[in-house]
């Protein structure tokens, strides 16, 4: 179970969005996410990880979107079932076998 979320959505949204916008003027880039961190009470790093997120899901920094992401952990999660369901079918294949092997009495 994930941890709680100790800001808001809509805080985190607006923050997001401020500092994405502080960060294309180049005067004001210099200390943006620590200026707009300060003004709206979040922790610095925590909005340094929000907007290099947004930055990626927008395409403006390489790395794998929120969507690919949710994709591939989604596709992980299907592996490891369809290895556990290969896992039980060849041990009970193993099992049959033994058993039709074994003579007749």
């Amino acid at each position: 179970m994930a941890a709680p979320r100790k800001y808001p959505d809509e805080l985190r949204e607006r923050a997001t969005r401020l500092a994405v916008e502080a960060r294309k003027d180049p005067v004001g880039r210099s200390g943006a996410i620590k200026r707009i961190a300060d003004q709206l009470d979040v922790h610095p790093e925590a909005l340094r990880g929000w907007v290099k997120r947004a930055e990626t899901d927008g395409g403006l920094r390489a790395g794998t979107t929120s969507a690919e992401a949710a994709r591939i952990a989604e596709l992980e999660r299907e592996v490891k079932e369809l290895r556990r369901a290969n896992a039980i079918l060849k041990s009970s294949a193993t099992f049959f076998a033994a058993e039709l092997d074994r003579p007749l009495r």
